[in-house]
């Protein structure tokens, strides 16, 4: 009989790509541990953060075949049909839609908390999965056989791959010595929530200004979710500000486009922080979701590129249980690694360039980003490379 605290697989971090890592290997039969610190109530039930994410048409069908899709409610389910990007005041914009992809929408929003419940409701009823709530982890080793896992409460886990899945401040990679590159914009995030007079007609906004950036996804109805990016000795005052000022701010910075704002639920920050991880894998080790990539949100690529990186894990450890090799073998993390770092290095660092040019008040910045929305208007190959990056290579 096997010790119960001997593991195939032991993911540290219950977040979205962690779950759905155990997922796609649920039916394998692997012992699979997840430990996480939060309580099983709150991963059952997690809080609104105020954070929409926009899922590609890849994401969705990888979630409809991990049995997470059927747990979102359809009123949640918000698609997006086209997309816009504006520089300052100017009517000009760089516009993205579905024709010619075949699609009936480029993707779809839906709230993170759902994302995280319905990840958390597809475990059910898989017995090989044990989740370790309210458990911390206090050190990682690895060796040649097994990787070892030491939890605060003085419990040792032990399993023949270890995988990290615990955000982009992860303390697992830290531990493993793994670097890091790390990206502070100096400017925060701070989303919400806005019901409008005009209709958005399922398209979202991104409005580059002299200081903000100003995003308006598209939920149903006349509804918007709101993610403005700014310097962040300036958020502290953007969060207090009253709501009637709030409104009228947003209401000025889309002229009339949307009509009246009004805010409604909290308003909710965050530091604007991107990392990329120096490798992906280690002895015995990987890491996954933003624990290896933690994107800048202005392309909102952060859980598609953690639920595409789970799916290639998945894939490269059924092959290995089909060959009869080793799960935590380097053959088998490496070429993760490997597939990982090509479906991420370009849009991470692409990402990050471009919130440099949109980001900089120079006047010769501020010329050339306009200018650049012009010449990209008029270059096809670009407009399809961007499409197919909006809604994944399934279009």
């Amino acid at each position: 009989m096997k010790n119960k605290n001997n593991y195939d697989i032991i993911i540290i971090g219950a977040g979205p790509a962690g779950l759905s890592c155990a997922r796609a290997l649920a039916d394998t039969g692997l012992r699979i541990a997840l430990v996480e610190k939060q309580s099983l109530a709150t991963l059952a039930a997690p809080p609104l953060d105020g954070r929409d994410i926009a899922l590609t048409h890849d994401s969705m069908h990888l979630m409809r075949d991990l049995g997470m899709w059927k747990h979102i409610p359809k009123n949640e389910i918000s698609p997006i049909r086209a997309a816009k990007v504006f520089s300052g005041a100017s009517s000009y914009f760089l516009g993205f839609d579905v024709a010619g992809t075949g699609k009936a929408e480029l993707g779809c929003l839906v709230p993170n908390n759902e994302i995280r419940r319905a990840a958390y409701l597809s475990l059910k009823g898989f017995r090989n999965i044990t989740i370790r709530d309210k458990a911390e982890v206090s050190k990682i080793s690895t060796d040649d056989v097994r990787g070892t896992v030491v939890l605060a409460s003085g419990e040792t886990l032990t399993a023949p791959l270890v995988i990290a899945a615990d955000s982009r401040f992860s303390a697992a990679r830290r531990q493993m010595g793994i670097p890091v590159d790390m990206k502070d914009f100096g400017r925060a995030a701070i989303v919400c929530r806005m019901t409008h007079d005009g209709d958005h007609a399922q398209t979202a906004y991104e409005c580059f200004f002299d200081d903000w950036t100003l995003a308006i996804l598209p939920l149903q109805g006349k509804k918007s979710s709101i993610v403005i990016t700014l310097p962040a000795d300036q958020a502290d005052a953007v969060m207090a500000m009253p709501a009637a000022a709030f409104n009228a701010r947003i209401e000025r910075n889309l002229g009339d486009r949307m009509g009246t704002m009004t805010l409604t639920g909290n308003r909710y920050i965050y530091p604007l922080v991107a990392t990329y991880a120096a490798t992906f894998a280690a002895p015995r080790f990987a890491l996954m979701g933003d624990a290896a990539v933690g994107m800048h949100p202005v392309t909102a690529h952060g859980y598609n590129l953690g639920l595409g990186g789970a799916h290639i894990l998945a894939q490269e450890i059924r092959q290995a249980l089909a060959m009869g090799i080793d799960i935590g073998a380097p053959t088998v993390v490496d070429a993760y690694a490997l597939k990982q770092r090509r479906a991420s290095a370009f849009l991470y660092y692409g990402t990050n360039a471009m919130v440099g040019v949109y980001t900089d008040n120079r006047p010769a910045m501020l010329a050339l980003r306009a200018l650049g929305l012009r010449v990209a208007n008029h270059l096809p190959p670009f407009k399809r490379y961007v499409t197919r990056q909006l809604t994944g290579k399934a279009a």
